[in-house]
């Protein structure tokens, strides 16, 4: 090219002139290439990094004052170009000043305007400072330097580029023999769509020898082979591709417009990670290589000459969108004999020259693909048998997408992306796709409206302003509102799908009508809304429809917590995912709740994809199983923009596609939505900034002129105004004013005069213009004043924040969404705007009753143009992000108690979106298809990813895991992560951190490190401000300092609770997000201390949890707490040193002396009663030596009211604490509800707690409030004067004695009345003591130890001795004594002749058989009864034996009916004279020998033998389950119970013993529940079918629950079992 003139170079690359073929071709190449790089120049301006760098280097001062000034200078361009943005744009703005100012000395109008118009109103005094800086820059730089800046920076000085000689001449050109290949930038100049010469020639001309060029010998065309030969052994590369395949697909992805970060993970997933350094060096030399490929060198020109015949295919700008391409076997022969031709074609190569490897041409191999197509498309259609199904079609699925894949285009490979009608707009500055609206919708469907009239009275209530429902609505009115389908429905934003789930919600309802009355403590709907300012919205709109009806609608999210008692009064609760997620699992609080659920509206379940998405997909799982569990519907009901696969999201959601699938596509949009997407081009950041403004202002304009009113959503408050003020600077400077300026009326003359009222400044300067803002930061009223002025149309532009479409129905014929980067505090960065909220936002656009169809633009940058394009016009399947969360998720169905074992979590994870997906698309979660082949269910899989995290789990001691057995057991801190949503690796941090004893500013350093703040950042623009903050405002020392995250949250939490206002955007979004979850994990660390007993750290961290939730610090006064108390009064009350026990003592004459207030004294005094205090005392009863019984009396000493305290409980914790030892022994949750404040009636908590010896000195129990800072009891237990009851003697031992033989009995009749020949160990024991001896005994042994036997013996002895006497057996029950009068009527009564008579409340014999008896059966209180009469009834006289079963029932509430039995016993013996025998039965006792002295006995005869003593061995296995409430703790037992039956006893009976006669019920209800559920439901089922039939049983089960509250039944029972299982012994 330097050899000719530039126009002749030029005319040369463009027309048929004298330059060969080969030369012209180099030419355009070159000529291309220098436009590129001028264009790119001019785009992108001088860098602020290469500007230092300059500047670093040449200046004088030193690097202090230097790098001081450059600081200073960047945050001039912060504070003009506003405190929320991002580094970059900051730093490039910083340049943009150095560029205006550097020549000039003070800032002038030129230089104002320019700063106006791109960064709107700015701070005067930052452009002067920032004009200061850089003349002050520029003096420490000599003359060279600057001149070199000059020359750098003045390119762009003026804004204009240089115009190329010669581009404006029109040349007309002919046909050339080679079609050249056009750059992408020359594409972007002319707009217009070049031709594809598909042609494709089998006979390859002969290639000419040339040798490559040496500047490209080391990137040049083979340079890739190279590399992926010397990494892939032979000719295939072990992917299924040949190497020159995995080539061209290497090529395609290093082109594609994606970062080096997001190319990284595309390569990996090509080549797999051991290529590691293949992919390396891929990415460093991807520019070189793409260019040097895209520029044909002249060794690679023969070879493309060789493919394409002479005719190379123009590349135009990649269309948007997905292109989807189908091979056909056609395609595959010609491009397998392609192969061949090449092999052979290197083979000649070979042998004419020297060794030459394989040509790799991007441009021949996109030919030959082109021609193979081009062949494709010619040849038949469905000649062959398909390899593809037929897709389905669904009734109710309306998508003219999916219609459009049905067609032969869409089989054929052409590109199904955007609408015909569609354009494509390319400038210098931007690209722009315009998507018209669509067509109106199909008549045919929903043509039959649905009348209100038409349906019943509850629906009419509803519906009440409604005349009929739309088209969707009707099209999905049968399913929704006269079945039980789950449902799912897709459809645009604005299409009316609250009215669908409205009718959900009255189908539930009227399936609760009884007698015309709606039962409304039956059900619970759930409503989960994406956001809170949703919610809040959804409860306006739901409760003030249902109101009518009774239905009460209240709001449960974080902002919004409800009591119990709230809850059980309300039908319908609109809450967030997350904040349902947290209520369903907390298995000790809300089970009743969630069982009530009968229905579960999911809005925007499109979320799935999102960070939150494994959130939604955890909360259906457990719907799911709890329906398959517990055997009662839950209707679930998804609602969901447009989705791609909507099939697999209506598969997750258990949704029958023939009847609860309903997509709507944008067709239905109530009002047709036009698009049109703008990619500003400019990479460097001011400039970007100014052509996103000048491009929102012609879109506003255009709507404008057209008589429209306009909505612009920024991202950030302070970006309302700005870009307010320079839209409104753009209008005067273009004389567009008149288009802005509202009409004038009387209307309008009203309205000037409510703004001019307004405080806020901006408002009432750009009103009058036709301009407005609007964003949460503004007071309500002004917010108010804004909604109603735009609606009235005297606003033409409102430039608002996305709360606005969120929070408000305030629609406008356009929307524009400028920019796409928003601050995200959760990732500490600026990330893209999401497809939720572009939606949100779009719906907004049009409004129904006025206009005919709305306009939606996104001016964005040009890198994220195809990213929003392919979201917006559904290009991207919804994948699943539930692997991200799998560990915390399975923590938290441990912790419920929904997974038990690694089987269970598998078919757990069967019930999520995530198994879905890796069904669909396995490569994208890891998984290749020979694992998916060979394992269709993917069980394999997902046990490996359940062993990990239950692995991780066990790591960090959230869970037990028993990989043997594959058995998970929750442990407390696991529960406790699970119930205060702490992530796993947070878990981790606090395992290596928490100590026992540690400082408050040791448990802020150690919530600081929480991976919760992993993602905060520090910027360097944050520095100084943190600095400041950490010296002036922080009280405790922070490790790590600003230059580390973990001490950057610190400082942040530090400063929120010394109420300190931090003034950058970044610091106060985080600040916000820190505070929010630094006060739920200290929670959650006081809950980990209370466990672990250790009262320090317990107290210290309750009184942090309140100091972040109120904002005090621990040195402040309480007083602080109530709002009414001003600063100056607080202030001067803290100057006293008041306390508030002081204050307590004076009365409000002298507080009011105090603070020089008199009038406040009274306030005060108030106030400090209000301040919730126990006053606590406490009595000690030792039970054995070392259990000791505490009992507790509180009594409230403050006054309650209701504005202070609300109307339900005060909430306390009440530990008992060891001084000496740093220990907790007891710990409760106490409430202290405001019925038992008012009237002031002492309240009891009974307790025990273990004492050792020697004993302490004291403990102390401490209550602590819940809320209140400065509110703490506590009081002293002394064992100064403790008498401990004496040491028990040992238990006594069983000997190994002969087994004694019946005949020991020296009677044949008594001998008879056994089926056994030997006495059991016990029995041969105690035989001689019983038979032959007339001593009183106390026999003290488990139950089933035949001491029944024992009681007969000794009666056997009186028949024998005393044949005159009698005997009486007393029993605790009256089904004892009736199961002992079956038994000895016919062994006793029948055998051995001798008169047996019962006498209990039900029969009472005459006197005259009560004394004829021998033996009287009888109970405790009968007895008493009769024998108080002693003197006058002889028959009571004549007893020699008096026989107590279960004597250990004296500590029982009947124990002194029994001490009154054996003390008149006594007494009636010693006035007799005749001695009464007394043997007492029990099982074995701690203190038997107290009784034994009580009863007289001597060393002979107490037998109190160990409980291990048994007949048959018994293994017990205690598990123990949280949580203060009966029946969800009761609950939370049936599964394991369930779990220990399959464990302990699969084959043999069980006895299940619960607590109340209900709990029965419930607990067989359940285990028949947990049946149901697994693969063979009658397993515990022994006999037929047909025998229970006969029998008329429902069910007759292997286990029996039994009722251990009546007694009767557990000691009645003499059923042999071989599992016993005991639910919850204390009710």
């Amino acid at each position: 090219m330097s050899s000719l003139p530039r126009l002749s170079g030029a005319l040369r690359a463009f027309g048929d002139l004298t330059a060969s073929p080969q030369n012209r071709q180099s030419l355009n190449n070159e000529l291309t290439q220098k436009r590129q790089h001028a264009s790119k120049k001019v785009v992108e301006g001088v860098s602020w990094a290469s500007l230092t760098e300059i500047i670093k280097k040449e200046a004088e001062p030193g690097p202090d004052d230097l790098n001081g000034t450059l600081k200073q200078l960047i945050q001039c361009a912060r504070s003009i170009v506003g405190q929320e943005a991002s580094t970059e744009t900051v730093e490039s703005a910083a340049a943009f000043l150095f560029e205006i100012f550097n020549s000039v000395t003070i800032v002038g109008s030129a230089q104002t305007t320019k700063l106006r118009n791109i960064f709107g109103p700015f701070p005067a005094s930052a452009a002067s400072k920032a004009c200061t800086l850089v003349n002050r820059i520029l003096s420490w730089l000599p003359e060279e330097a600057i001149s070199l800046l000059g020359n750098q920076v003045r390119q762009e000085a003026d804004g204009e580029t240089s115009q190329e000689f010669g581009k404006s001449i029109k040349f007309s050109f002919p046909s050339p023999v080679v079609e050249d290949y056009v750059s992408d930038f020359e594409s972007d100049d002319d707009g217009e769509k070049k031709k594809v010469n598909l042609n494709y020639s089998m006979s390859p001309k002969k290639k000419e020898k040339t040798k490559p060029p040496v500047s490209q010998e080391r990137f040049d065309s083979t340079w890739l082979q190279r590399q992926v030969a010397q990494h892939f052994d032979g000719e295939d590369s072990g992917l299924g591709l040949s190497t020159e395949d995995l080539c061209s697909t290497i090529f395609d992805v290093l082109t594609s417009p994606k970062s080096n970060d997001e190319l990284q993970n595309d390569l990996f997933e090509l080549l797999g990670f051991d290529r590691f350094e293949l992919i390396q060096n891929l990415i460093q030399n991807r520019q070189i290589v793409v260019e040097s490929a895209l520029t044909p060198s002249d060794v690679a020109k023969p070879t493309r000459t060789k493919a394409d015949g002479g005719n190379k295919p123009a590349v135009s700008k990649p269309a948007y969108g997905c292109q989807v391409t189908i091979h056909t076997e056609d395609e595959k022969k010609i491009m397998k004999m392609m192969r061949k031709e090449e092999k052979k074609d290197r083979r000649r190569q070979d042998e004419e020259e020297e060794e030459v490897g394989f040509m790799f041409n991007p441009q021949q191999l996109k030919a030959q693909r082109e021609a193979a197509l081009k062949a494709a498309t010619s040849a038949p259609m469905f000649s062959g048998k398909s390899r593809y199904a037929p897709r389905e079609k669904y009734p109710n699925v309306y998508d003219s997408m999916e219609e459009a894949r049905q067609t032969s285009a869409y089989v054929g490979g052409q590109k199904m992306v955007l609408p015909d009608s569609f354009q494509r707009k390319s400038t210098k500055l931007t690209e722009e796709v315009d998507l018209p609206h669509t067509e109106a919708k199909p008549t045919n469907v929903g043509d039959k409206r649905v009348k209100i009239q038409d349906l019943d009275e509850i629906a009419q209530l509803a519906f009440k302003n409604t005349t009929a429902l739309n088209r969707i609505q009707s099209v999905v009115f049968d399913a929704a509102y006269r079945t039980n389908e789950n449902l799912l429905i897709c459809a645009p934003t604005g299409a009316g799908k609250t009215n669908i789930a409205m009718l959900t919600i009255l189908h539930e309802m009227r399936q609760h009508i009884s007698q015309g009355v709606i039962k409304k403590d039956e059900f619970k709907i759930i409503y989960v809304a994406p956001m809170k300012a949703l919610a809040a919205e959804m409860v306006r709109n739901f409760g003030g429809r249902l109101e009518p009806l009774g239905i009460s609608v209240k709001e449960l999210t974080g902002d919004m917590q409800l009591s119990k008692s709230e809850i059980l009064k309300t039908q319908m609760l609109v809450t967030t995912p997350e904040k349902w997620d947290v209520v369903t699992r907390k298995s000790t609080g809300d089970v009743a709740l969630a069982q009530l659920v009968k229905l579960l509206i999911i809005d925007e379940v499109h979320l799935l994809h999102d960070d939150r998405g494994s959130v939604i997909e955890s909360l259906v799982a457990r719907t799911l199983r709890q329906v398959e569990s517990s055997q009662n519907m839950i209707r679930i009901v998804g609602l969901s923009a447009t989705l791609p696969n909507y099939l697999d999201v209506a598969r997750f959601l258990n949704v029958n596609p023939y009847l609860g699938l309903f997509f709507f596509d944008g067709r239905f949009r109530p009002v047709p939505l036009g698009m049109t997407f703008v990619g500003v081009k400019s990479t460097n950041k001011v400039q970007q900034l100014h052509d996103m403004n000048m491009v929102c202002y012609e879109k506003v304009l255009d709507q404008v002129k057209r008589g429209y009113q306009v909505m612009v959503f920024v991202h950030a408050r302070n970006d309302t105004v700005r870009t307010a003020m320079v839209l409104r600077e753009q209008a005067k400077n273009q004389g567009d004013m008149r288009y802005f300026s509202p009409e004038h009326s009387s209307q309008y003359g009203q309205a000037e005069k409510s703004t001019l009222k307004s405080r806020n400044k901006q408002l009432k300067e750009l009103f009058p213009d036709g301009f407005g803002i609007h964003h949460a930061g503004m007071l309500r009223q002004d917010r108010n004043l804004v909604e109603r002025f735009f609606e009235a149309g005297h606003i033409k532009c409102l430039v608002c924040t996305a709360t606005l479409a969120w929070g408000v129905n305030l629609p406008a014929h356009a929307v524009i969404i400028k920019g796409t980067q928003l601050y995200d505090a959760k990732k500490g960065a600026f990330v893209d705007l999401g497809i939720l909220d572009v939606m949100q936002i779009f719906g907004r656009a049009g409004r129904p009753q006025y206009d005919k169809f709305g306009h939606g633009t996104i001016i964005t940058a040009h890198d994220k143009l195809s990213h929003y394009l392919s979201l917006m016009t559904r290009q991207n399947p919804i994948e699943s992000q539930f692997v991200n969360s799998l560990t915390d998720n399975l923590n938290a169905e441990i912790a419920l108690g929904t997974v038990t074992n690694v089987e269970e979590a598998v078919k757990w994870l069967s019930y999520t979106y995530l198994f879905v997906r890796m069904k669909c698309n396995p490569l994208v979660y890891g998984i290749n298809y020979n694992a998916v082949e060979t394992d269709p269910s993917l069980e394999n899989h997902r046990r490996e990813l359940i062993t990990d995290a239950g692995r991780k789990l066990d790591k960090v001691k959230m869970v037990r895991f028993d990989e043997r057995t594959g058995y998970f057991a929750s442990t407390d801190l696991g529960r406790i992560a699970s119930h205060f949503y702490i992530k796993y690796d947070t878990v981790e941090v606090i395992n290596d951190h928490l100590r026992n004893v540690m400082t408050e500013a040791d448990v802020f350093a150690l919530v600081s490190k929480a991976q919760e703040f992993d993602q905060i950042k520090v910027r360097d623009e944050e520095m100084k401000e943190l600095e400041g903050l950490l010296h002036e405002t922080c009280i405790m020392q922070v490790p790590g300092g600003v230059e580390n995250s973990y001490g950057k949250v610190n400082i942040l939490l530090q400063t929120y609770v010394s109420r300190q206002m931090v003034d950058s955007f970044s610091l106060v979004s985080d600040q916000a997000y820190v505070a929010q979850n630094a006060g739920r994990i200290i929670r959650a660390l006081f809950e980990v201390c209370l466990k672990k007993g250790w009262p320090i750290m317990a107290s210290r961290l309750l009184n942090l949890s309140k100091t972040i939730d109120k904002r005090l610090w621990g040195y402040e006064n309480p007083l602080r707490q109530f709002p009414l108390l001003s600063h100056e009064i607080l202030n001067k009350i803290e100057a006293k040193k008041l306390s508030i026990d002081r204050l307590k003592e004076m009365d409000s004459k002298e507080i009011g002396a105090m603070v020089h207030h008199v009038k406040m004294g009274s306030t005060i005094k108030k106030c400090v009663n209000q301040i919730p205090c126990l006053d606590l005392e406490a009595s000690i009863q030792p039970i054995t030596r070392t259990v000791l019984r505490v009992r507790l009396n509180i009594m409230p000493e403050f006054k309650w009211d209701d504005k202070v305290h609300g109307t339900a409980a005060e909430s306390f914790w009440i530990w008992v604490e060891d001084p000496e030892n740093n220990h907790i022994y007891h710990s409760e949750y106490f409430l202290l509800h405001k019925k038992q404040v008012r009237s002031g009636e002492p309240q009891q908590l009974v307790f025990t707690i273990p004492i050792f010896e020697p004993l302490p000195s004291q403990y102390y129990i401490k209550a602590m409030s819940d809320r209140w800072l400065g509110s703490q009891s506590m009081c002293a237990i002394s064992f100064q004067h403790l008498i401990l009851p004496e040491r028990h003697p040992p238990h006594t031992e069983l000997l190994d004695l002969q087994p004694l033989p019946i005949t020991a009995l020296n009677n044949s009749m008594l001998e008879t009345l056994y089926k056994f020949t030997h006495f059991n160990p016990i029995q041969t024991q105690i035989f001689h003591v019983l038979y032959h001896t007339d001593c009183n005994v106390l026999l003290g042994a488990p139950t089933g130890s035949g001491k029944t036997v024992a009681a007969e013996l000794a009666i056997f002895r009186v028949f024998r001795e005393y044949p005159k006497a009698k005997a009486v057996y007393i029993a605790p029950l009256k089904a004892l004594v009736r199961e002992r009068m079956d038994d000895w009527r016919i062994r006793i009564e029948k055998k051995l002749g001798k008169k047996v008579v019962e006498l209990t409340g039900d029969v009472t014999p005459d006197m005259r058989a009560v004394a004829n008896a021998d033996l009287i059966v009888t109970t405790p209180e009968k007895w008493d009864g009769v024998s108080r009469s002693w003197q006058t009834r002889n028959y009571v006289k004549a007893v020699a034996l008096l026989v107590i079963d279960e004597i250990h029932l004296l500590g029982d509430e009947r124990g002194p009916v029994l001490e009154v039995i054996v003390s008149r016993t006594n007494f009636i013996s010693s006035h007799t004279e005749k001695p009464v025998r007394v043997v007492g039965l029990s099982t074995a006792l701690a203190n038997a020998r107290d009784l034994a002295d009580w009863l007289g006995i001597k060393q002979m005869g107490l037998y109190n033998f160990r409980p291990s003593v048994r007949p048959v061995p018994l293994e017990v296995h205690i598990q123990g389950f949280p949580g203060q409430h009966y029946c969800p703790r009761m609950a939370t037992m049936n599964k394991p119970t369930f779990q220990s039956v399959k464990t302990h006893s699969p084959t043999k009976p069980v006895l299940v013993f619960v607590s109340s006669r209900r709990q029965t019920r419930l607990t067989a209800l359940d285990l028949i529940a947990f049946l149901a559920a697994e693969e063979d439901p009658k397993q515990w089922l022994h006999m037929e079918e047909l025998e229970i039939t006969k029998l008329k049983a429902t069910f007759i089960l292997n286990f029996i629950v039994c009722l251990m509250s009546n007694a009767d039944d557990v000691f009645t029972m003499r059923l042999p079992t071989h599992d016993v299982i005991l639910e919850m012994v204390s009710r």
